[in-house]
């Protein structure tokens, strides 16, 4: 949640807080049903005030996308998100139909900064914390039952692009990752396209593990390829 979340630039709090706890919610990284980080939590990490948060979670929630509870176990919790285009209306980030989505350039563009964050760690090498923390994101995508699998997806390549240490780099990637996460969100859990993707995540951290930054670029863009296969036969 950390490569997402950040603090948002001054004369547009609101709108880019908006955005982000947007692509939370969409990107599944808090599930639906759990709670949000507590408000002063969020506050501090987006740099706004706690009267500029809530009036994003108002928005949110006359939305469809969270739910404000009231007692002792209370909070900000994600309901399920609404239907294509019930969204929050003009923000960024919000669901969008598939028939106004442009695959092609989504893919392309997922490619493009996936491969070369990819390339970018194997090159500049990681450290013993930085090699750690994307072993577990490995882990938790080899362990995850398949109506989690989506999610520690998301969470493993969004370690990936975050160690690649471009802040710039890691936004772009999650809001064009969460446009991939609607798309796949339409296609069914194949568990044999699963098992190819284990195969080249653990491909991939090996090369990056390795320096390897050709080997790392290469087994990328293979696996994007296989996504983006799967999207255009179900999709268009």
């Amino acid at each position: 949640m950390a490569a997402v979340l950040r603090p948002v630039r001054a004369g547009n709090g609101f709108e880019e807080a908006l955005e982000q706890i947007l692509q939370i919610v969409r990107l599944g990284l808090v599930p639906d049903g759990d709670r949000l980080p507590a408000e002063r939590e969020l506050a501090d990490r987006l740099g706004i005030s706690r009267v500029t948060l809530r009036e994003v979670l108002r928005v949110l929630a006359d939305q469809g996308w969270v739910e404000s509870r009231r007692g002792r176990y209370g909070g900000t919790f994600v309901r399920q998100p609404p239907p294509p285009g019930a969204g929050a209306e003009g923000a960024e980030g919000a669901t969008t139909p598939p028939e106004v989505v442009d695959v092609a350039d989504t893919l392309r563009f997922r490619e493009v900064l996936e491969a070369g964050a990819a390339e970018l760690c194997a090159a500049r090498g990681l450290s013993g914390a930085e090699a750690a923390r994307l072993r577990a994101a490995l882990d938790a995508t080899r362990d995850a039952a398949l109506p989690e699998y989506r999610r520690s997806d998301t969470l493993f390549h969004l370690t990936l692009v975050e160690l690649a240490g471009s802040p710039s780099l890691t936004a772009q990637y999650a809001a064009v990752r969460a446009r991939v996460n609607d798309l796949l969100a339409r296609i069914p859990l194949l568990v044999r396209n699963l098992e190819h993707a284990q195969q080249q995540h653990a491909a991939l951290v090996d090369a990056v593990l390795a320096g390897d930054s050709e080997r790392a670029r290469a087994v990328t863009r293979e696996h994007c390829a296989g996504t983006a296969a799967l999207l255009r036969g179900f999709l268009t």
